[in-house]
């Protein structure tokens, strides 16, 4: 084996992303080194270029969302072999914090996440913990596993454990992009009826009308609420789930909710929330609840999902650009070309 590999690099200093030979990485006790075949450009990337997210390390290779194959196994490693299908886990837990004391990995407060705290999966290997790993059955392709960890799991996060959404909720979603239209199809799976998809982008909004939403209007209608009591019969939103995470998104997330409903807040950004006035947000008991990321075994049920035809998402994979190209997908996603779920990167194209 050649001692180099192909990377990206973010430098911190002038913001820079570059694609370098660097030194191939040695898997330490407890990991494996893993062959990426595909890994995602996600918006959180792009935020850490743009300096919207603290920089952690001077210099480190992005990417979190990844799948490929174990191409060598650190030392006290079991369970695994040489050659088998994994999807790495996005985030190391620190092993300190009192969540760790008591063995709840998942739910640890001072989580290392992959391509901000340590090097990532735009590279042609990356190094990952062997626990925490997911095994990707042979009937999934690597280019649909590569964004469960994090462009899938994320949003059944948010479905399932912070919507807690069940057969018969009226669910909304605010922005149909990548997350947007993946909360749509699992909406779907968890059985919530009527679904509904907002958005400013028409060809957006007929995509989600053929993966799954009942109705889709544009955010901008000045008639937005009464088409949404339309659509649900007076009964209004159960779930609202802000994908965009603006004031204008969340105020009409939260005007949308019938008594006792809920939005959670899936997209991110530096602006303030306007959720209207005490009075109306009390007396209806309307609640918003914030979410981010998933739980490691959310990732294997998806992969399951993948496996036995319950979930569907041949529609998901915008483009794949070569690793040595990355600066295209990231302008690609940057400008939105093409409306795209979600842009892949190939390391060895």
């Amino acid at each position: 084996m050649p001692d180099m590999m192909l990377a990206e690099r973010f430098y911190a200093e002038g913001r820079r992303v570059t694609v370098e030979e660097i030194p191939i990485p040695e898997p330490g006790p407890g990991q494996v080194r893993v062959k990426v075949a595909y890994c995602g450009i996600c918006h959180s990337d792009l935020s850490l270029i743009h300096g919207y997210f603290p920089d952690l390390l001077p210099v480190v290779t992005q990417g979190h969302e990844a799948a490929g194959t174990i191409d060598a196994l650190g030392p006290g490693v079991a369970g695994w072999q040489v050659g088998d299908r994994v999807i790495p886990s996005a985030g190391r837990p620190c092993l300190t914090c009192r969540m760790c004391r008591r063995g709840d990995f998942t739910a640890c407060l001072n989580l290392q996440l992959m391509a901000f705290a340590y090097d990532g999966g735009w590279a042609q290997y990356t190094i990952a913990n062997a626990v925490g790993m997911t095994r990707v059955p042979d009937e999934v392709d690597l280019k649909e596993a590569a964004i469960l960890a994090d462009a899938v799991s994320t949003p059944f996060g948010a479905v399932v454990r912070t919507g807690k959404v069940h057969p018969g909720n009226a669910v909304a979603v605010w922005g149909l992009g990548g997350v947007g239209t993946h909360i749509v199809q699992l909406a779907r799976l968890a059985g919530a009826v009527p679904i509904i998809g907002i958005d400013l982008n028409d060809q957006c909004l007929e995509r989600a009308k053929r993966l799954g939403a009942d109705h889709v209007f544009r955010a901008d209608d000045p008639k937005l609420l009464e088409h949404l009591t339309q659509a649900t019969g007076g009964r209004m939103i159960d779930v609202a789930f802000d994908a965009v995470g603006i004031p204008s998104t969340l105020r009409q997330a939260v005007e949308s909710l019938d008594n006792h409903g809920k939005v959670v807040t899936v997209g991110m950004s530096d602006k303030d929330m306007n959720l209207g006035d005490f009075l109306t947000f009390n007396l209806r008991s309307k609640q918003v609840l914030g979410h981010l990321g998933y739980q490691t075994q959310d990732i294997a049920m998806l992969a399951e999902m993948l496996r036995y035809g319950r979930l569907d998402l041949s529609e998901s994979i915008s483009e794949v650009v070569p690793l040595r190209d990355i600066a295209t997908g990231i302008e690609h996603l940057e400008k939105k070309a093409g409306n795209p779920i979600r842009i892949l990167v190939d390391p060895w194209a």
